[in-house]
């Protein structure tokens, strides 16, 4: 089966998924065949990736009318582009005539989209402007661009690939209210940085889902975060340590209309299983002494948004499938993952500034990269290297740490429910 959907998946291609569902031990991590089987990979990009919402960039990568850039996921290009009114549209990057792709540049800017094929031409808004030897009364209205639902919120562009997408309306208060004083609205690209990882996007996702590994694998993270610590080794000074930064933090921020949310040692819990739950945001303390998330905890780049302050600590935004974002209070860093097949996925990490920040006076790539440039690559590599494991037949998933990888069984429950609520035949 090279494309799989609900309709065309046989009952015992179903059956054999329900059964491969029902193998996970609880508390334990996936079986081998989750990261190998074709079946469940098709059926992740049907279920999960063609039916959630799918960060695609930030709205400063157009900030004029005619700016565009593409999206592509399992053979579906998207086009995302600022339209003559401002309003950012998504197309299906096909034309109507014979199924060309129109653009062919991953970036630009267009006064109108043109077909290399034939030349059939469409506005910034999809619709049909001209066709070349074409009957005058043919509908023109009925072949514009198929249209692909988008969202923007406080300079973030969400698309989703689904007929009937999830609602977002919670979702948008969620992220808007945190994310609005970071000003995304007013930055500008610092440096978009691709990565081909060689594992599983569940894999990924796992990685990201606990913080077990961040003692020994990321030095420079765990300097700036008490989020390492949990229940196990939260030691009473540490315990005093975080409540006194949230205690500062807390009368502080007020003033500004910011607020603590995240108060604890250990990651924010995420996902929501039992109320599917597939967003967060949440604002939280840093490390004394530390107001950014550089390699020595001190501002790098001119303060962002509504800040007028450094010490804002650092907010944190997820949203399943495909984003999670980092933000202190001069920059931001967003993470965008993408499936490319069973053992390949696409990772783009986009830095971001104040749009009037200029580079070499302001801020300086060799301070502003590195604190998130290292994590991210010291966790591409542990992905890779946890492929390598679920590669081998001796694999068989262990138990998960009650203490260090909530999150992670939180994670994995939820891409369970998802898969199974979307191969189920009611």
């Amino acid at each position: 089966m090279t494309h799989w959907d609900k309709q065309s998946l046989s009952q015992v291609e179903r059956e054999r998924l329900l059964a491969l569902i029902a193998s996970r031990q609880p508390e334990h991590g996936l079986p081998r065949a989750f990261y190998h089987d074709d079946l469940v990979y098709q059926a992740d990009l049907e279920t999960v990736w063609r039916q959630g919402w799918l960060f695609a960039g930030h709205s400063c990568q157009i900030p004029n009318p005619g700016d565009y850039f593409l999206y592509d996921l399992d053979g579906d290009s998207v086009i995302i582009v600022r339209g003559d009114e401002g309003r950012v549209y998504a197309h299906h990057n096909v034309c109507r005539h014979r199924g060309t792709l129109i653009c062919l540049e991953p970036t630009g800017n267009v006064k109108r989209f043109v077909c290399p094929y034939h030349q059939w031409s469409y506005g910034r808004d999809g619709k049909l402007l001209t066709w070349r030897a074409m009957p005058p009364d043919l509908d023109k209205s009925s072949l514009g661009l198929h249209p692909v639902h988008v969202q923007e919120v406080e300079g973030l562009i969400f698309i989703s690939l689904a007929e009937h997408p999830l609602d977002f309306d919670d979702a948008y208060q969620v992220i808007a209210s945190v994310v609005k004083p970071q000003g995304f609205t007013r930055a500008k690209i610092a440096l978009i940085a691709d990565y081909d990882v060689r594992a599983n996007w569940k894999l990924v996702w796992e990685n990201n889902r606990e913080c077990y590994h961040c003692n020994v694998n990321h030095p420079q993270y765990i300097r700036a975060n008490f989020d390492h610590y949990n229940s196990d080794d939260t030691t009473e000074y540490i315990a005093r340590r975080l409540e006194a930064v949230t205690a500062r933090s807390e009368a502080k921020w007020a003033a500004s209309g910011l607020a603590v949310t995240h108060k604890h040692t250990g990651m924010t819990e995420f996902p929501d299983v039992e109320n599917n739950i597939w967003y967060s945001a949440n604002r939280t303390p840093l490390v004394e002494d530390y107001v950014s998330e550089s390699m020595d905890g001190q501002q790098v780049a001119p303060l962002m948004g509504d800040y007028t302050d450094p010490d804002v600590g650092t907010v944190r935004v997820r949203m399943l499938p495909n984003f999670w974002n980092h933000s202190s209070c001069d920059h931001g860093v967003t993470v965008r993952l993408t499936p490319a097949g069973k053992y390949l996925t696409r990772l783009r990490m986009i830095w971001v500034v104040d749009e009037k920040a200029q580079e070499g006076v302001d801020y300086t790539l060799d301070k502003l990269l590195p604190f998130w440039q290292l994590t991210g690559e010291q966790d591409w590599a542990l992905c890779e290297n946890a492929q390598h494991g679920v590669d081998s037949r001796a694999y068989v998933p262990g138990p998960l740490s009650p203490y260090k990888e909530y999150n992670l069984d939180r994670w994995i429950r939820w891409y369970l429910r998802w898969l199974s609520d979307g191969i189920s035949d009611r």
